[in-house]
């Protein structure tokens, strides 16, 4: 006979964008915050993910729910996890604080609520093209691009694997 347990913690770091604000407000500053689909997580996600950490006394994730995916072009298949598995993934990570879902291409809204003091991306970013970048400068917030320590990503990932399943066959 298995035993059903309760809910890993974790999954308490997971909010929605009608309680971002106030359970923003409780975390410790300096407020890192970063956004990005993390369809497949890997070792160039959570290097990121805890580098941007390092800049602050918490991180705030926000995560590109499966609507918005499509509208990045990603492909038809993808995101491969749906929004809610890949939220409670990133939730389970140390470096991260709270996690929560954006149905945009670009997350202004989530930053708007949380009031990040540090706004992070990727290397591949120049911060003068990015919108969130002047919005987080309103308040006086910076805007951080963080270099890729290992060259990884799901697309390379997903490409390998039909690449190898193609071979199979």
């Amino acid at each position: 006979m298995s035993t059903r347990l309760p809910a890993p913690n974790f999954e308490q770091k997971i909010t929605d964008m009608a309680h971002l604000k106030e359970r923003a407000e409780k975390l410790p500053h300096p407020i890192v915050m970063t956004n990005g689909v993390f369809d497949i997580l890997h070792r160039g996600h959570v290097t990121y993910l805890a580098q941007a950490r390092s800049l602050g006394a918490s991180l705030i994730v926000a995560v590109n729910a499966d609507c918005s995916v499509k509208m990045l072009g990603k492909g038809d298949d993808r995101p491969i996890n749906n929004e809610n598995d890949r939220a409670a993934v990133l939730a389970s990570l140390e470096s991260v604080d709270l996690v929560v879902l954006f149905e945009d291409k670009v997350p202004l809204k989530p930053i708007e609520l949380a009031h990040p003091d540090i706004y992070v991306k990727g290397g591949d970013y120049r911060i003068e093209d990015l919108p969130e970048a002047k919005l987080v400068d309103t308040w006086g917030g910076k805007t951080v691009t963080v270099q890729f320590e290992h060259q990884r990503s799901t697309t390379a990932l997903l490409n390998k694997i039909k690449s190898l399943a193609s071979q199979s066959r």
